[in-house]
């Protein structure tokens, strides 16, 4: 692939690309290119150019090109895959493929709930658009930000914070452009006639929806979505464990109430530092040396916040009386526990609101301020109302903090910032988290970083948890810790049975041992429909598609 792109291939594919596209849609100057380049995950690749298409035909006019020159191919949504890889290629010399100016809501059903998107179109651009047509349909939110792509969190299987948070199970039909150029409608959708496309989403014959997500097979084009209708009651919790140890019988509590669908939204579990980083950067003046934050310190920081050790945080959904019975249950379910519950709804936000302002700038006033914000751009995202406030851990250890005007345009990839994400999946058991923390907490303090740690209910069985690495990308010594960090916890994780539901591009070839069945059979999947390797090669594919990144990338 990388001679194709050095040769004259590269000369072709460039000259048949600007015939397609037009020049202006085939980027390939150096600061375009060192713009695709640039990565929270402190490596960084340069691809050979950046092209921009608009459509399906266009993409597939770039798909023909690239199998006839040799040219490989990297599709990014709009490149915002914070953690993970950001919108860098495997390797140098692919064509980025920019699927963000294919930005349409090609069809919206409010009776049937659910929408028809292409790749580009984002949260907030989606949650504009349900407001402005007044549908009675709420989307699921997730914290990425409001410039994300749905279908590229989707295709990753990210997941959000509604009832519809599993996102991937909310997929109802998929266009794909195959290597070979050929449009691939899935589920109903081949069918010429078909009126049940997106109620339904298997169709007739094997259900394939699942091969085009984490992994190199096809470039999908749009898919369909399903909302969530919009409630008449909607209630936020949170909740505040003082100590430590204290979280598991919490969970433990709680996993009743999502097993029963009490409980039917994405509950999300943060630590004390990932609660913090939302309202600070690392305060190198408490901390002194440049290393984790003390117990005392993060003691202080616990106290003047008003947070706990953890927090758990989650919302309910319906009319008045299933909220009513559902924070009914919740409080008879933690009454064994430490924790208890703190409902928010639009009356208590706004009284706190006015409160916060008869106070003013004294500290309680500060501290009511902090929370009623915080409160807000909770009830904002169950509502699926996008914000970029959740983006501010990204910052942690970037120097200069948080940069002017903060959300607004938050682009942590372009901001310099190091953050590097393993994403363990757990059973829903209580000394399961404390198991994984107590495994990643040594590895952290070794090589000098704190443990961000968040841990989601993401179904009514299983925890998937977020672990951050934040590193100053400035300090080449910080740099190199924080990949030692990530490669020590990786490994120490997927030992432990605590495989990640999702991969960085630096460590998706970890995890085949060469003698995996299930990686030997993607790889001859990958094989026959995409024999050139032209898509993506190296990306969750195995070891028989060509890649060479190799087990970890530094």
């Amino acid at each position: 692939m990388a001679a194709a792109a050095e040769g004259g291939g590269a000369l072709v594919a460039l000259a048949a690309w600007r015939q397609a596209l037009g020049d202006d849609r085939v980027a390939t100057d150096a600061a375009v290119l060192a713009s695709y380049a640039a990565s929270t995950a402190g490596w960084s690749t340069m691809p050979l150019a950046v092209l921009r298409p608009r459509s399906t035909e266009e993409v597939v006019a770039i798909v023909r090109t690239a199998a006839t020159t040799g040219v490989p191919l990297y599709p990014v949504s709009t490149g915002r895959n914070w953690g993970y890889g950001d919108a860098c290629a495997p390797s140098d010399g692919h064509a980025v493929v920019d699927l963000s100016g294919m930005n349409r809501i090609l069809e919206a059903d409010a009776e049937l709930a659910y929408v028809v998107i292409e790749p580009g179109v984002t949260q907030q651009q989606l949650s504009r658009y349900l407001l402005e047509q007044r549908l009675p349909l709420w989307m699921d939110c997730t914290g990425a930000g409001p410039d994300t792509s749905l279908v590229g969190n989707i295709l990753e299987r990210g997941f959000g914070h509604s009832p519809y948070g599993n996102r991937f199970q909310n997929v109802a039909g998929m266009r794909v452009v195959l290597a070979n150029g050929d449009v691939v409608d899935t589920g109903f959708g081949h069918f010429p006639s078909a009126v049940n496309g997106r109620v339904y989403p298997y169709g007739v014959g094997p259900h394939v929806d699942g091969l085009f997500t984490q992994s190199n097979f096809g470039i999908v084009t749009s898919l369909g979505l399903w909302l969530m209708p919009r409630t008449t009651a909607l209630n936020h919790f949170l909740c505040a464990v003082g100590e430590h140890d204290g979280i598991a019988p919490v969970i433990d509590a709680l996993r009743p109430l999502r097993l029963d669908g009490t409980l039917r939204s994405i509950l999300h579990i943060g630590n004390d530092l990932r609660v913090l980083s939302g309202a600070m950067t690392y305060p190198r003046e408490l901390a002194g040396a440049a290393g984790p934050l003390s117990d005392t310190v993060r003691a202080r920081l616990r106290q003047a916040a008003g947070i706990g050790a953890w927090t758990v945080s989650g919302a309910l959904y319906g009319n008045p009386d299933q909220v009513a019975a559902a924070r009914r249950a919740l409080r008879r379910a933690l009454r064994p526990t430490a924790a208890r519950a703190q409902f928010l709804n639009e009356r208590k936000l706004a009284a706190g609101t006015l409160l916060a302002r008869l106070l003013g700038n004294s500290g309680p006033g500060r501290r009511l301020a902090a929370k009623v914000a915080l409160g807000r751009s909770l009830f904002e995202m169950n509502r699926g109302m996008p914000n970029g406030r959740f983006l501010a851990g990204a910052y942690w250890r970037r120097r200069g903090g948080l940069p002017p005007g903060f959300p607004a345009g938050a682009n942590p990839a372009q901001d310099n910032c190091g953050m590097l994400w393993v994403s363990p999946v757990l059973p829903m058991r209580g000394a399961d988290l404390l198991r994984v923390h107590a495994l990643a907490e040594p590895v952290f303090h070794k090589h000098r970083f704190d443990l961000f740690a968040t841990f989601s209910m993401i179904n009514e069985r299983a925890l998937g948890g977020v672990l951050t690495v934040a590193y100053d990308k400035e300090d080449p010594d910080e740099a190199a810790r924080a990949r030692s960090c990530y490669r020590q916890l990786f490994d120490l994780l997927v030992g432990a049975g605590y495989i990640p539901y999702r991969v960085g591009l630096q460590s998706m070839a970890a995890l085949d041992n060469g003698d995996d069945a299930y990686w030997r059979m993607v790889g001859r999947i990958k094989a026959a429909l995409d024999p050139g390797g032209i898509i993506a090669p190296g990306r969750y594919a195995g070891r028989g598609d060509g890649g060479d990144v190799g087990p970890w990338r530094t």
